[in-house]
């Protein structure tokens, strides 16, 4: 072969190292650098994991020795962190573990049942509320609480008297109003109460649950994770129903179906890959949940991240043997539910527009 010939096969064999051979693969180059970054990436985010892993079959002298990474080569694995926790503190953790499943997962029905409505709602509705009436709702909210911190008026007769105020406000002046908001301004004035930081907000909300008796209850949690993670659902799952097609629901009207018939048996399962995404985000907030967690309970409602932060109390120091297992106990169910849900959050996320 001449040498002109062995120059243009050698031209040839890196054209084929660095040209993608068709439209739908990558250039063995490029395919190698992709996947060396993926796997990079990979053994970033698992580290962390794995840590955690070998560090809760570690002694407190195996973990005060420094970074050892390899079980049987660098130290020796033990059952007495796992022990400590499951045996000797069993009844805590339990108690810990079924607080935290009964609230997030209450708080996750109850928070995707209302906002999925709400968010069927502003997309299929026009609303046009008067900007005095909200207006005015909100003075008297004030003015109601006011009342009964300020002046210890029972609770129940403020609020009966603030409801009557209010309506006789929109029944004598609420229909000269003229300014209206719409339902972008509502959507985003709902996702406006997420942006707000929850340590503004956990003083009073403390106060009111300590009026009503119910400090330290899986009710008081349950309902302050719902309302925190509202405006999620109703922002998410709006995105979802917008993607449907107007016209199919108006031709089951048409054929005698009634409007929760259509929400439940069309609307629904078009965007049940949206609805389990959004739900599952919302669970692993409710299940993470430390802040509000934190001041709303003490002992009887104290959920796992409250003990993960109890490891970090006391004479001894940070326990991180017995952190690491409580965190391993703390994320399995979310893991495991993750995997079990992963082709639906996959779609949802991934949801274009619906052809009917």
């Amino acid at each position: 072969m001449s040498e002109a010939g062995q120059k243009r096969d050698r031209r040839t064999a890196r054209q084929r190292l660095f040209e993608a051979p068709s439209i739908d693969r990558m250039a063995p180059v490029s395919g190698f650098l992709v996947y060396a970054a993926l796997v990079l990436w990979t053994l970033v985010v698992l580290f962390p994991i794995y840590w955690i892993l070998i560090t809760s079959f570690k002694t407190a002298i195996d973990v005060n020795r420094g970074p050892v990474y390899l079980p049987w080569i660098d130290f020796t694995p033990s059952l007495n962190a796992w022990n400590d926790l499951l045996i000797i503190d069993f009844g805590d953790t339990v108690k810990a573990y079924t607080n935290s499943l009964i609230i997030s997962t209450t708080s996750t029905l109850l928070c995707i049942t209302i906002g999925t409505m709400a968010a069927y709602a502003l997309a299929r509705f026009n609303y046009r509320p008067k900007f005095g009436n909200i207006f005015a709702f909100a003075i008297i909210l004030i003015a109601a609480v006011a009342t009964i911190a300020l002046f210890k008026v029972d609770w129940r007769v403020t609020s009966a008297t603030a409801a009557g105020l209010f309506f006789l406000f929109i029944r004598a002046a609420g229909r000269r109003m003229k300014g209206t908001v719409g339902n972008g301004d509502i959507l985003f004035w709902m996702i406006s109460q997420r942006i707000l930081p929850p340590v503004v907000v956990v003083v009073p909300i403390y106060l009111m649950f300590q009026s009503v008796s119910l400090l330290d209850t899986q009710l008081a949690l349950t309902l302050t994770y719902c309302v925190a993670n509202l405006p999620i659902v109703v922002w998410l799952m709006h995105d979802f129903f917008a993607t449907i097609p107007l016209d199919m629901e108006e031709s089951a009207q048409i054929d005698g179906a009634t409007r929760f018939a259509i929400f439940w048996d069309i609307v629904l399962p078009l965007t049940k890959n949206g609805l389990v995404a959004t739900a599952l985000l919302i669970l692993i907030f409710s299940w993470n949940e430390y802040l509000l967690a934190l001041f709303l309970s003490t002992s009887k409602a104290q959920t796992m991240p409250i003990l993960v932060a109890a490891m970090n109390a006391g004479d001894r120091g940070i326990l991180w043997w017995t952190m690491c297992v409580v965190i391993i106990v703390m994320i399995v169910p979310v893991v495991l539910l993750t995997l079990f849900l992963q082709r639906f959050i996959a779609k949802g996320l991934l949801l274009g527009a619906v052809k009917g």
